[in-house]
């Protein structure tokens, strides 16, 4: 009995063991990939002093910061901020301008492209990209919704102003980087029928309250020295942009480390040969018309002493001529003539 309580209790524990879960260890994240895949865009510029509110903190900025969806951007006195997207849409915002990145969605190449930023106060220049080329992208003011049709323009919100106010929110059209002239659309806040549209450089609305507390678009006369004021906040974002797109390659190369994408594409100095495509062994550069390494030479320019298997030298070959049965002696040098009265030769 002392046998069998022994073996009973030794299955009963093997069952137990086995019968035990076993919990997967999840496989470890890259705090860097993770947070990489959050961000929307970077800090591409900055001239004195900018915050960014996010979860109800307001912190400083710096150049390369990221962005993410929600956050609240505002600049000081006698500051200027520029900030890429992840689409390559950039924004520079004058002194005391603020803005929130209410909603952006960019996939490369992919539909549903979508970008809603909100501009509470100042003066901000802004450089639409690709968002606004193959989605839907656009632009809220206190008293008016802007659509954006992949275009450069400038939007101006006075200090105070609300919806119903007399404060006027004026936006103007200007050329992009190439020169092309897009479109700018203009909504009342809210949706409903559109009030203006912009098609032609250097032209602009201005937003102002009308009946029944409507707003309506008046065109408006930008003089000279505002239309080289706004170019030189235009200009502005056109730079951040060329330096927030580096920014931008480096998170997709976090983001997927086996797909690399060169940087803008540069030139090769001096036609350099490219990473991968190394010269194979034994196809060196030939040093004037030196012969190549580890090419054979062809069979009618072997060397002549070299003879196949079970051939017979050209000497011994020869000799058997020679002492063949019937052959004649090869005949011995030529005697010169004798002259007369000369003795014949011994």
């Amino acid at each position: 009995m002392d046998r069998f309580a022994i073996i009973a209790a030794t299955l009963i524990g093997c069952s137990v063991l086995f019968a035990a879960p076993v919990q997967a260890q999840a496989p470890a994240q890259d705090p860097a990939a993770t947070a990489t895949a959050d961000e929307v865009g970077n800090v591409a510029s900055l001239e004195g002093t900018a915050t960014v509110t996010r979860n109800g903190a307001a912190q400083p900025l710096k150049v390369q910061d990221p962005i993410f969806k929600g956050d609240l951007l505002r600049t000081a006195a006698n500051s200027a901020l520029g900030v890429t997207f992840d689409d390559e849409t950039t924004f520079n915002l004058s002194a005391n301008a603020s803005i929130t990145v209410d909603e952006f969605i960019y996939s490369q190449g992919g539909a549903g492209n979508a970008a809603l930023f909100k501009v509470a106060r100042g003066t901000v220049a802004f450089a639409a990209h690709e968002v606004a080329k193959t989605g839907d992208m656009k632009i809220d003011t206190p008293s008016s919704s802007i659509g954006i049709r992949g275009t450069t323009g400038v939007i101006e919100v006075p200090e105070g102003a609300t919806p119903g106010t007399t404060g006027e929110v004026a936006v103007k059209l200007y050329p992009d980087e190439d020169g092309r002239v897009g479109r700018i659309e203009l909504f009342a806040l809210g949706g409903g029928p559109r009030l203006g549209l912009l098609t032609r450089p250097s032209t602009g609305f201005s937003l102002r309250p009308g009946a029944g507390g409507r707003f309506a678009a008046v065109a408006l006369t930008i003089s000279p020295q505002q239309a080289a004021r706004d170019r030189g906040f235009v200009q502005r974002a056109f730079v951040a942009r060329n330096v927030g797109r580096q920014m931008i390659i480096q998170r997709r190369n976090l983001r997927t480390p086996g797909l690399q994408q060169r940087p803008g594409l540069q030139q090769r100095p001096g036609l350099q040969q490219r990473p991968g495509l190394q010269q194979r062994p034994g196809l060196q550069q030939r040093p004037g018309l030196q012969q190549q390494p580890g090419l054979r030479q062809p069979n009618n320019l072997r060397q002549q002493n070299q003879l196949q298997p079970g051939a017979v030298p050209p000497r011994l070959q020869q000799q058997r001529l020679q002492n063949a049965p019937g052959t004649k002696p090869p005949p011995g040098p030529r005697q010169p003539p004798r002259r007369r009265g000369e003795p014949p030769p011994r």
